[in-house]
């Protein structure tokens, strides 16, 4: 997959290179934007759940699947509504813990977007 996800610790990861001190989230162009956990945060009182707000964030058009890094310690998952959401959506989701997310991202191919949390 483009772009290629060099490694991640504890509070970063980084791409093509680049490290990046916060969650990100990679689009179909191998664009990264910073997650906006916010999104799910004002709901929750934490990131570790994805809200449908941040689930219509994170969707994106023509995408077939969303690779999630959940995590040091695999704590990041969906809420019910954000579960049907990309089920909807036809959006295959696979978590797993961010360092083996990132092995799965960088040997998939095809129309899928990431999401990659760095802290617990």
């Amino acid at each position: 997959m483009f772009p290629k996800i060099n490694a991640t610790s504890f509070g970063s990861i980084t791409i093509e290179g680049e490290k990046h001190p916060h969650d990100v989230l990679i689009r179909l162009d191998g664009k990264v934007r910073k997650r906006k956990k916010k999104l799910s945060k004002e709901l929750y009182g934490t990131s570790h759940k994805i809200s449908p707000a941040e689930a219509q964030h994170i969707f994106e058009e023509g995408a077939d699947k969303l690779i999630v890094g959940s995590g040091m310690f695999d704590r990041v998952h969906l809420s019910e509504e954000a579960e049907a959401f990309f089920e909807k959506k036809g959006i295959e989701t696979t978590f797993a813990a961010t360092s083996k997310a990132i092995k799965m991202w960088n040997q998939e191919s095809g129309e899928v977007i990431g999401l990659f949390h760095v802290t617990c």
